[in-house]
């Protein structure tokens, strides 16, 4: 089975902040159990600060303040649901890894 496009949509906010998320159903694999690879990242001013995704050979994981940890994929939705909680902390100013 080829992989297939799911989603592709990229926005830039009022503040030229961008959005871009990515998914694809894959085979499932060892990396990929569910069946899906995506990419789901916040870039400001050119720089990744958020990122979710499960590059080949890393399996689920999420970037956030700069530290990389794996990521609990449940389903879609859900990474959808974490990833804009992140955006909305990192815009209030709350980085702190610590707490997540």
């Amino acid at each position: 089975m080829k992989s297939k496009l799911l989603v592709h949509r990229k926005e830039r906010n009022e503040t030229g902040h961008i959005t871009e998320l990515k998914a694809w159903i894959v085979p499932a694999t060892e990396h990929t159990p569910h069946g899906l690879k995506y990419s789901v990242v916040y870039i400001v001013n050119g720089v990744r600060v958020i990122g979710y995704d499960n590059e080949r050979g890393k399996s689920d994981h999420r970037h956030f303040a700069g530290i990389e940890k794996p990521y609990a994929f449940i389903s879609m939705a859900q990474l959808v649901t974490d990833f804009n909680a992140d955006v909305t902390r990192y815009l209030e100013g709350d980085d702190n890894e610590n707490d997540l």
